[in-house]
């Protein structure tokens, strides 16, 4: 069980951290869009380059836009993923030890909804607002498989801890034996970030969709905040499914930062792997086929788990 602690130089840790998977993740996506298009910049003078434009671009405002709603939206994600890392156990150490972790993290996902909606709604803009319906939309596919994604592991600890699921993993990591649910979470955390096949809410057929007002500052916060929610998700996903710090040789800590790293340079691989799906053909394969599979892993772990004690 990671010991609790609490301060401003914790608190200023663990948002380092996060902020340096989330460039890791920019690199590494700026390296494969650079590979993908044949030529230009790639590594790490894509997304310093991105950056510097960004942070010179003057912010743009559309007629009548709810200004106050659309900064909002557009810095929740990083704030959503500000919030998941505090219950992420470190090794030995977490910001936050709830007794509640898991329904604390499935809070703050659906966090999501309202701020990408938000910075659709916000702009006062007819592309803006369709982007932010379309991520609504398969918003309530992914929503309940994800949650019952992490039922699972939390049924096979018999805790909503977060450190307390990852000491159960002792013997077996839970992704071996919990694939389903590995699978409803990834999709869900890949969706969160607006990532991969859940691009179609930033989609060119509608000028960018919920980014199409976005500029300047507003435009990197929100993209910023698409990276460090990856980052977040993968971070998540180590306790949760893949034996938290437990590993040889190297100590707890570094082997849950080898686990989220490797973890999300898998998130930004499938960006270009999966195709873009259309809401409406998410939300039946979510309904029809992804939650009665997840139903069915939860049921085949509450059985293992009953026949355990």
């Amino acid at each position: 069980m990671p010991d609790s602690a609490v301060s401003a130089g914790s608190a200023l840790a663990a948002a380092g951290i996060l902020g340096l998977l989330a460039v890791l993740a920019a690199v590494l996506d700026g390296f494969l869009t650079a590979r993908a298009a044949g030529g230009g910049p790639s590594g790490l003078s894509r997304p310093v380059g991105e950056v510097a434009r960004l942070m010179r671009q003057r912010r743009r405002t559309t007629v009548a836009a709810d200004t106050l709603l659309w900064r909002i939206g557009s810095a929740g994600l990083l704030v959503m993923a500000l919030m998941i890392v505090t219950v992420v156990p470190l090794g030995e150490w977490t910001l936050f030890d709830l007794d509640v972790g898991v329904i604390w993290f499935n809070a703050m996902d659906v966090l999501a909804w309202a701020f990408v909606w938000l910075t659709g709604w916000g702009a006062n803009s007819t592309h803006s607002l369709v982007g932010g319906y379309r991520f609504l939309a398969h918003g309530l596919a992914y929503e309940l498989p994800l949650m019952f994604g992490l039922v699972a592991p939390a049924v096979a600890a018999s805790s909503l801890n977060v450190g307390t699921v990852a000491d159960a993993q002792q013997d077996l990591w839970f992704v071996v034996w919990m694939p389903v649910a590995f699978l409803a979470y990834g999709t869900g955390i890949l969706a969160i970030a607006v990532w991969g096949p859940f691009t179609p809410a930033l989609g060119t057929d509608i000028a960018g969709g919920v980014t199409a007002e976005l500029s300047g500052v507003d435009r990197l916060v929100f993209q910023g905040g698409r990276y460090a929610l990856l980052a977040a998700g993968a971070a998540f996903a180590v306790p949760m499914f893949l034996g938290g710090g437990a590993g040889p040789l190297l100590p707890g800590w570094a082997w849950a930062l080898v686990k989220t790293g490797a973890l999300l340079a898998v998130f930004v691989w499938l960006r270009r792997r999966l195709p873009a799906v259309r809401p409406d053909l998410f939300m039946e394969v979510g309904w029809v086929v992804l939650l009665p599979a997840v139903l069915v892993q939860d049921l085949l772990v509450a059985v293992v788990a009953v026949w355990r004690t």
